[in-house]
C-alpha cells in the first residue's frame, strides 16, 4: 500500500458493540476519504464502540484529530467509545488533540459589507445574464428546427402533438374560463363605481371590451398555461433527463428535439390562440351579465356598444400576442427541463425557474406590444 493511500476501516460486531478497525496509513494525505468514512459511523446510545489501531502503520497529527474528533462526537450522542492497541506513541498524539481542543479566541476578518452587496449584485447580474444568453441560443435553435419542420411536415410527431394539444388547450378550458369570467365581472363592477361619479356608467362597456380583447384575456390565458403546463413540461423532461430516458433515446437514432420539444412547443402555438379566444369571450359574458344585474345594461345595449367601442384589430393583436406567448412559454419549459441535473432537487428548481422566467417574459412582452402596436396604429 502506498504511504500516501488513506487507512482502510472494517466494523465488526462483537458481543457488546462493534469494532472498529482501522489499518494502513492515517495520515493527512488520506484526510478527505477518511473524514467521510469516518463521520459516516453513526452512533447508538449505550453501545460499546472500539477502535482498533493494532493495524495502523503511519499515524499523524492530522490521523490523530480525525479520530479523537469522531470519537468525541460519537461519545456525545450516546456511545461508549474508546481506542485500543495503540502504541505510545499514537496515544500521545491522540492526547495532544484533547489537549488542544478548544474553541478558536480569534474572530475571523470582517469583510466590507457594501463591497460584499456589490459582489453579490454583480455575481447576480453575471448569472442572470448568461442564463439570458442560453435560453435566447435555445430560442434560435427552436425557431430553426420550426422551420425546418415547416418545409418538411414528415417530421412532426402528429400524435404527439395531438395529445399535447389536448392536455394544454381542452383540459385547461375550465380554469381559464372561470378566471376570465372573474375577471370580466370584476372588471365591470370596480369600473362602475368609477365611471358612476360621472355619470358615465356606460362606458364600462368599452373599458371591459378593449382591456378584454387586448391585454387581459391573452395575458391571464399566458399566466395560467405558464404555471399549468410550462411548469410540467420542466418536470417531465426534467425526470426524463434524470432517468437517462434522453440518452437513450438518442443512442437508438431517435432525436429528442423532434420528440419531444417541437410538439410541445407546436401544441401550444396553435392552443393559446384558441384559449385566448375562448378567455375572451368568458370574460366579455362576465362583464356583460354584472352590466346586466348591477348597471340595469340589458345584453342587446351591451353588445351594440360593445361592437361600437372594439374593432377586429383588438382581437387581432390579442390573437397575436397569444401565438408569441405560447412559444415563449414552450420554449422556457422545455429549456429549464434540459438544464436540469443532479436529482429530484433540481427537478423543483427548475420547475421553480420555469415558471417564474415564462410569467416574467410574458409580461415583459406584453409590455412591448402594448408600446409597439400603439406606436404603428393599431
Amino acid at each position: 500500500m502506498p504511504s500516501n493511500a488513506p487507512a482502510e476501516v472494517e466494523v465488526i460486531k462483537t458481543d457488546e458493540g462493534r469494532r472498529v478497525e482501522l489499518s494502513g496509513y492515517l495520515t493527512v494525505a488520506g484526510a478527505s476519504i477518511m473524514h467521510d468514512e469516518l463521520g459516516a459511523l453513526n452512533a447508538v446510545p449505550g453501545e460499546k464502540l472500539e477502535f482498533c489501531l493494532h493495524h495502523i502503520k503511519s499515524f499523524d497529527t492530522a490521523g490523530a484529530w480525525l479520530l479523537y474528533r469522531t470519537m468525541r462526537d460519537l461519545r456525545f450522542d450516546g456511545s461508549r467509545v474508546k481506542y485500543i492497541n495503540a502504541v505510545p506513541e499514537y496515544e500521545q498524539l491522540i492526547e495532544q488533540a484533547l489537549v488542544n481542543d478548544a474553541p478558536c479566541t480569534i474572530a475571523p476578518p470582517m469583510e466590507n459589507s457594501l463591497l460584499t452587496q456589490v459582489e453579490e449584485v454583480g455575481e447576480g447580474v453575471i448569472a442572470v445574464l448568461t442564463a439570458f444568453g442560453s435560453l435566447l441560443s435555445f430560442l434560435g435553435q427552436v425557431l430553426v428546427r420550426i422551420g425546418q419542420t415547416i418545409v418538411n411536415w414528415k417530421r412532426l410527431r402528429v400524435t404527439s402533438l395531438v395529445f399535447h394539444m389536448e392536455h394544454i388547450g381542452l383540459k385547461a378550458t375550465p380554469i381559464v374560463g372561470l378566471i376570465s369570467f372573474l375577471i370580466g365581472l370584476v372588471m365591470v363592477q370596480q369600473g362602475s363605481v368609477q365611471l358612476k361619479r360621472f355619470g358615465a356608467d356606460v362606458f364600462v362597456v368599452d373599458l371591459v371590451g378593449v382591456t378584454t380583447l387586448r391585454e387581459l384575456g391573452g395575458l391571464l390565458t399566458a399566466i395560467i398555461v405558464a404555471g399549468r403546463s410550462g411548469s410540467a413540461f420542466t418536470a417531465q423532461i426534467g425526470s426524463m433527463k434524470l432517468n437517462e430516458e434522453i440518452d437513450a433515446m438518442r443512442t437508438i437514432g431517435i432525436d429528442p428535439f423532434d420528440t419531444l420539444i417541437l410538439p410541445r412547443i407546436f401544441a401550444l402555438i396553435l392552443m393559446m390562440p384558441i384559449l385566448t379566444f375562448y378567455a375572451d369571450f368568458m370574460g366579455l359574458v362576465g362583464g356583460g351579465l354584472i352590466a346586466w344585474a348591477s348597471l340595469d345594461i340589458s345584453p342587446n345595449v351591451f353588445l351594440t356598444r360593445l361592437l361600437e367601442a372594439v374593432s377586429l384589430t383588438d382581437f387581432y393583436v390579442g390573437l397575436i400576442k397569444a401565438c408569441v406567448f405560447g412559444l415563449i412559454i414552450g420554449v422556457s419549459g422545455c429549456f429549464e427541463g434540459l438544464n436540469v441535473k443532479g436529482g429530484a432537487t433540481s427537478v423543483g428548481e427548475r420547475t421553480t425557474r420555469s415558471v417564474v422566467q415564462s410569467i416574467f417574459l410574458v409580461i415583459v412582452l406584453d409590455a412591448f406590444f402594448a408600446v409597439f402596436f400603439t406606436f404603428i396604429g393599431w
